[in-house]
């Protein structure tokens, strides 16, 4: 990469960066170039030549957001961490996400968005599953999940988890202590109510 290019792709991390940064105070219907190259310090002109829309500039600043997310998981998959400090790091980063990008945006931006939600389904698949699964057989095979269990039962529990971790988020919000409620739902996760089973 050259000097031209290194400084091209440098001024678009910084426009993506900024996007996602107004995402978080602005609905993206509401979001307007002109903002976005006001906070950046760059031109509307130099914005329309990187991305062409903005419906291509939200796209393409949610993808990266994504991007990282995954590596970000799979390297702290890969780290000497135990199960529950795995889903700890998973509920931390939903919580972080959620405190950052209003549950409005991520529909909008998700769900609304037809090639959005069909690159995020595949990115699911390919990435995301495998290193679920192997969060679940290193936990079986160190003993911290219980062998009645099977790899897939854990699965599908952990998505619906995963799938009302927004309500869940809504009703921490409303706590005094946000980390004591949070700790109760990772112990309910893992022991249920009614503490943990000798096997």
């Amino acid at each position: 990469m050259n000097g031209f290019e290194k400084r091209a792709a440098q001024k678009k991390l910084k426009i993506m960066k900024t996007t996602m940064e107004m995402l978080k105070s602005w609905e993206p219907k509401r979001l307007r170039i002109a903002d976005i190259a006001k906070e950046a310090g760059v031109s509307q002109v130099t914005i329309y030549n990187y991305f062409g829309s903005k419906e291509a500039l939200l796209s393409e600043s949610f993808k990266d957001f994504i991007e990282k997310a995954i590596r970000e998981f799979e390297d702290y998959i890969h780290g000497a961490h135990s199960l529950k400090e795995i889903i700890e790091y998973i509920m931390t980063m939903e919580r972080e996400t959620y405190s950052s990008l209003s549950p409005v945006t991520v529909k909008e931006l998700m769900i609304e968005d037809q090639e959005m939600f069909h690159y995020i389904e595949e990115r699911y698949t390919n990435d995301v599953l495998p290193l679920m699964v192997k969060m679940v057989e290193d936990g079986k095979a160190r003993g911290e999940i219980s062998n009645k269990v099977s790899t897939k039962g854990i699965l599908s529990f952990i998505g619906m988890y995963m799938r009302s971790s927004g309500e869940m988020l809504d009703e921490a919000s409303k706590q005094e202590d946000i980390d004591a409620f949070l700790e109760e739902a990772i112990h309910l996760f893992f022991y249920g109510i009614c503490g943990r089973e000798q096997e």
